[in-house]
């Protein structure tokens, strides 16, 4: 391998190109920059609305799909663009040469690990989920170092032993945000936060409405929404609460997200690990729906987590309708001690030094030491 020299020693990290993956990638790399580092990133085209706040010296795009076993020339068209990605990664290995590379989950990352794995560079990847994903999967008996956000995570099988519990890191941003948790007045203003990531925004908007409309006209009156909504859903939502004289403020993406979390008197959500870690770092309280569709239930296993640790309530999508978001939303709303002790039990679940301790782990194996000792877990 042949990098360029460089003042700054430079670590690349690799993620699929949704929040998801890349927040916690950022946390990573605003850690390792505050330590004298250089940061690379590689992922797929869906990066680009992430890039003005991620701190990377340079964003390397690189080819990626997803494997499925649909019919043998899906999986062949998957294998050449992969194939593709991974010759590009190669290159970019070469002109670069990074210490370390490090993974974030998505099938963005398989070709950067793989190189990197062909070209001796130290490789590490990070779950952040209970459960390990397919791509993380793959790569597990590839890589030097697994970390992981919970201290149990299924689906290790025999590479338990190069595991590292880490926490789950989250964005300086996500640790500016937290502060103590304000319980609604009895009859004030009461902030609602809506918002279901790329894949879980569409049924919000169907039932969050319908469920408003079923509240008392009382409690209606106390609401404040804010929403994530896609955008061809943005005039439907906004002319449902209109009809009900409710203030609503909606957009397909919030940049301020910790900010509007912080915000909020409660939470209505997808349970995808970065929601959960920041919900839990910030300390707000959630009524968590998983995803159904997604690949090992993991977001089940992450709203399970939170639900039993008492920071949030667990509502299965197949019991999901406005009558019962409804009853959900109003037992909140007329319990402010009950929210007040949810968001004391998920700033308990919250770890804001997590991304230090990843920092800490992959810089050490990047420069060949022992990795330092962090909190025990046990994995399946």
């Amino acid at each position: 391998m042949s990098g360029r020299q460089r003042d700054k020693p430079l670590i690349l990290l690799s993620a699929g190109g949704t929040g998801g993956h890349l927040f916690p990638a950022q946390a990573l790399a605003e850690a390792l920059v505050e330590r004298g580092y250089e940061v690379d990133l590689a992922a797929d085209e869906r990066v680009d609305r992430f890039r003005s706040s991620f701190p990377a010296r340079e964003v390397h795009v690189v080819p990626s799909a997803t494997l499925s076993a649909r019919n043998p020339v899906a999986y062949a068209r998957t294998g050449l663009v992969l194939g593709s990605g991974f010759l590009r990664a190669l290159g970019i290995l070469r002109r670069t040469g990074p210490k370390a590379v490090v993974g974030f989950g998505g099938y963005p990352t398989v070709p950067p690990l793989l190189a990197a794995r062909t070209l001796r560079i130290k490789t590490a990847i990070h779950e952040q989920n209970a459960v390990l994903g397919r791509a993380n999967r793959m790569l597990a008996s590839k890589v030097d170092l697994v970390a992981t956000s919970f201290p149990k995570v299924h689906m290790l099988g025999e590479n338990a032993a190069k595991a590292v519990f880490t926490g789950a890191p989250v964005r300086a941003a996500v640790k500016a945000a937290a502060r103590p948790y304000e319980a609604p007045a009895v009859d004030g203003e009461f902030r609602l936060l809506v918002f279901g990531g790329s894949q879980g925004a569409k049924i919000l908007s169907d039932v969050v409405p319908g469920a408003v409309a079923r509240l008392p006209e009382a409690d209606r009156r106390r609401l404040k929404i804010v929403q994530q909504c896609r955008q061809e859903d943005i005039a439907r939502v906004r002319a449902g609460y209109g009809a009900l004289g409710v203030e609503a403020e909606l957009q397909p993406f919030f940049m301020d997200m910790p900010q509007r979390i912080a915000d909020a008197h409660l939470v209505v959500s997808r349970s995808g690990a970065s929601t959960v870690a920041e919900l839990a770092v910030i300390g707000r309280p959630g009524i968590l729906i998983p995803l159904p569709h997604a690949l090992d239930n993991d977001q089940l296993l992450n709203a399970t987590a939170m639900a039993k640790a008492g920071g949030g309530w667990l509502l299965p999508q197949a019991s999901l309708d406005a009558h019962r978001l409804a009853d959900e939303i109003k037992n909140r709303m007329d319990d402010p001690q009950g929210l007040a002790a949810g968001a004391s039990a998920a700033g308990q679940v919250g770890n804001a030094d997590a991304a230090a301790t990843l920092a800490d782990v992959v810089i050490a194996l990047a420069e060949g030491r022992a990795i330092p000792n962090t909190k025990s877990g046990h994995h399946e």
